[in-house]
């Protein structure tokens, strides 16, 4: 794969915008530091023993960036390019999706330099284990409640929650979430950022004016979000016409047929690689493609101010983490290109943690119509603030989401720290 060569480092992109909304805040100089950076960053080192006997050493972060809204949330990454300023704007951008969607949590980030498809299952269970050992006074459901992300799943999630509650002598269903159903799990949580990703692209549809029957698609991966995202908006009338994976990116003009598409996927060992009825593109020209929505489901940093001249798109939906840097930014906002923001666009998956760990605490189980109903609602009224904020201060989406996250936490910070000056609103 010829990933795009990344030109600025994704902390970097989350200090960017957050100091425009700052700016536009006129946020105090003491309130400003505060937010910038993390409250705790946790570096750990550990090891364990392989299948062959062999000790290995292994680093390990968690980031909290903000507790000012509740219980620090975010996922754990295994994955050999993970790094501390990586993991610092991933934690940052937690707290600002909590405080765009109204979800009661702060922000955290937390990963494993590894790769994990060259571990074994047992492997992966230690390495969990020992990286919960080494956490767990960081961890706790009313402290900091993991989530999984690239290179972690339910199995991960599972093992985390056993070995903090062994530590504990009880259960503690609700320090994690993301977990199988049979260890607490929610209904709706494995496909809840792919569903959050099609309602959030049906609604910006329906504002731009596009009918959901002649829109075309581009997805950039097909992992878990990019798989459910394709297959929501495929049952919703939209024709995707390329997706992607790490092996191969595929161009279909005609649309595919995603639940054909999925079927070879999971049967091909989960690669789009070898599938017959598309044609072979290179990576970094799926981006580029006419399509009228492009959907960046993969890592950050993919949209960048090398390439940003170049998207052909009319609407781009993060449905990544920062999948767009902020040196591209203008250059988006002059081809008017509606960017809706990934603090926004992928919140369904945040959002349906809160509801396992509401249902964890409270020792409720709801149904998937309650979850889907819930979801849906959280989501509207988030899109509805979001655009009538950016419609009343005449700013982009991306800057009034960063509005409504950075207002929400630095007023609520102030008020709980007593820190002077008057109430916080936009200028």
């Amino acid at each position: 794969m010829n990933a795009p060569v990344i030109q600025q480092n994704p902390y970097q992109s989350m200090l960017d915008r957050f100091n425009i909304a700052a700016d536009i805040l006129q946020l105090t100089p003491s309130l400003r530091q505060k937010l910038q950076q993390p409250e705790k960053q946790v570096l750990v080192n550990f090891s364990i023993t392989l299948d062959n006997g062999e000790e290995k050493n292994f680093d390990g972060y968690r980031v909290i960036h903000s507790t000012v809204l509740g219980p620090s949330k975010g996922g754990i990454r295994y994955d050999t390019g993970v790094h501390l300023d990586e993991v610092k704007a991933l934690a940052a951008w937690m707290t600002w999706k909590s405080g765009a969607t109204g979800i009661p949590f702060g922000g955290a980030k937390g990963g494993i330099i590894c790769e994990p498809i060259e571990l074994s299952k047992t492997e992966l269970e230690r390495l969990t284990r020992a990286y919960t050992k080494a956490l767990a006074d960081t961890f706790g459901p009313d402290k900091d409640v993991p989530a999984p992300d690239m290179g972690t799943g339910p199995d991960e999630m599972g093992w985390l929650m056993d070995e903090f509650s062994l530590l504990h002598g009880k259960p503690v269903h609700a320090v994690v979430t993301g977990k199988h159903l049979h260890s607490g799990g929610s209904l709706g949580r494995t496909e809840a950022t792919g569903k959050g990703v099609s309602i959030i692209t049906l609604l910006t549809l329906k504002k731009l004016g596009f009918s959901p029957a002649h829109t075309t698609v581009a997805i950039q991966g097909f992992g878990n979000v990019g798989l459910h995202t394709a297959l929501f908006l495929y049952e919703n009338g939209l024709k995707v016409i390329a997706v992607s994976d790490i092996d191969v990116a595929l161009h279909n003009a005609d649309g595919f047929d995603i639940p054909q598409l999925i079927a070879y996927y999971n049967a091909n060992g989960r690669s789009l690689l070898g599938y017959k009825n598309a044609d072979a593109i290179p990576h970094e020209s799926l981006l580029t493609l006419n399509a009228d929505v492009l959907i960046p489901a993969a890592k950050e940093d993919v949209i960048t101010a090398r390439n940003a001249a170049d998207i052909n798109a009319n609407i781009i939906i993060e449905a990544a983490n920062g999948p767009v840097a902020s040196d591209a930014d203008a250059i988006l906002n002059q081809k008017g290109i509606t960017v809706v923001p990934d603090i926004v666009a992928n919140a369904g998956g945040v959002t349906v943690s809160y509801f396992e760990w509401l249902q964890n605490s409270h020792l409720e189980s709801w149904d998937i119509d309650t979850i889907n109903q819930k979801l849906e609602e959280i989501l509207s009224a988030s899109f509805e603030n979001l655009y009538e904020t950016a419609r009343s201060l005449s700013l982009p989406l991306r800057t009034a989401a960063y509005v409504i996250a950075v207002k929400k936490v630095a007023e609520t910070l102030r008020l709980k720290q007593n820190i002077p000056g008057g109430a916080i609103t936009a200028n």
